[in-house]
């Protein structure tokens, strides 16, 4: 794009044929990825036009091209000394000295360019992680698709989450937040014991803290500690009766321990208030079915599988609604959902949990 758009221009300025012909010629075999005949071309341009800055433009996107960064980046300044407002210029210069670990250096040139991502990159590697975060993410607003943009977008958001929480832990050591952060951190370690200490020491100094209890309840879960975790997740319930996940965790701690109305009637709260959660309906029609409400259990697991289609959680549905037709003698409906549950086994994608 940039290529066609110098070419354009260089072909409306007043410039011998010769060049003309040179610039067309490099342009042509860019375009057919030979970029040692295009760096030759656009080389006999810019001695042919040496004040004519899109010839130097040219040659630098070639040696760009050709990952000669340092011929890039000669190419390129020598283009913005004779036209420094000159905009592809300045994103391919912010390109090569990106490219060649000048993060700092490339930050002006990406700014002048209006390159959101390129720029969130070079911000990224600067250190400047605010603006990185903020740059990244406009970039993936238009492209929320891209592999590299999700990839820096994640970067920089995980090392500023980390610089906050770095942050907060050296200025308030002994404050909630930071015992709260630190349990957390266990948490992802697989540290339960550590994880527990510290958010157990988190609540006693701010009990009302929201999500402070689920997330020592799932301690406890992950170590199938059920009447400790269903203390805790009643307390979160109690504290924020409007939370879904809330009521799901309980709900599935009572079930864990076969309090089964109970469960059932907690994961019912959960779905009412955050209707087709795909693992609140699996574990509201476990209850169902634990309750003898086979057309429940039925009506949940074939939400599930509608909802999720081909994942572990849509596999383990299958598998459920096979033991439940089974159970009232309807064999064909069994095997095809036993079939079903085959299929998904070693290629139904992972789900997610709720959101904490």
């Amino acid at each position: 794009m940039i290529g066609a758009f110098l070419l354009l221009v260089f072909a409306l300025q007043t410039v011998s044929p010769e060049a003309l012909q040179h610039m067309q010629a490099g342009a042509e075999a860019e375009k057919n990825g030979h970029f040692d005949v295009a760096i030759a071309e656009f080389r006999k341009v810019t001695e042919l036009e040496p004040k004519v800055a899109e010839g130097f433009v040219s040659l630098g996107q070639a040696y760009l091209e050709n990952r000669d960064y340092g011929g890039a980046i000669s190419s390129l300044k020598q283009a913005l000394k004779l036209s420094p407002d000159l905009r592809p210029a300045h994103q391919l210069l912010g390109y090569a000295l990106l490219a060649q670990g000048y993060a700092a250096e490339a930050i002006p040139h990406l700014e002048e360019a209006q390159d959101t991502a390129a720029l969130g990159i070079a911000q990224l590697e600067d250190g400047k992680l605010p603006d990185a975060v903020t740059n990244l993410q406009a970039a993936l607003a238009k492209n929320p698709n891209d592999p590299d943009l999700l990839y820096y977008f994640g970067r920089a958001s995980g090392l500023l989450s980390k610089q906050s929480i770095d942050s907060l832990i050296a200025a308030y050591p002994d404050s909630a937040r930071a015992h709260q952060a630190m349990a957390e951190n266990y948490y992802v370690l697989r540290q339960m014991p550590q994880a527990e200490k510290e958010f157990q020491q988190a609540i006693r100094l701010r009990p009302d803290l929201p999500k402070i209890h689920l997330e020592l309840g799932l301690v406890y879960a992950t170590a199938s500690q059920w009447p400790q975790a269903e203390e805790a997740f009643r307390a979160e319930a109690k504290l924020q009766p409007g939370y879904a996940e809330a009521a799901y965790r309980l709900g599935d701690a009572l079930l864990q321990q076969g309090k089964v109305r109970e469960a059932r009637a907690e994961l019912t709260r959960a779905d009412k208030l955050q209707p087709e959660m795909p693992e609140t309906l699996y574990s509201l029609g476990k209850a169902a079915a634990l309750d003898g409400d086979a057309v429940a259990a039925e009506k949940s697991w074939k939400k599930v599988i509608e909802l999720e289609k081909t994942s572990s959680l849509a596999a383990q549905a299958h598998f459920s609604l096979g033991g439940l037709y089974r159970k009232q003698g309807k064999a064909e409906e069994a095997a095809r959902e036993m079939e079903e549950f085959k299929k998904l086994q070693n290629t139904a994608t992972p789900i997610e949990g709720p959101q904490q």
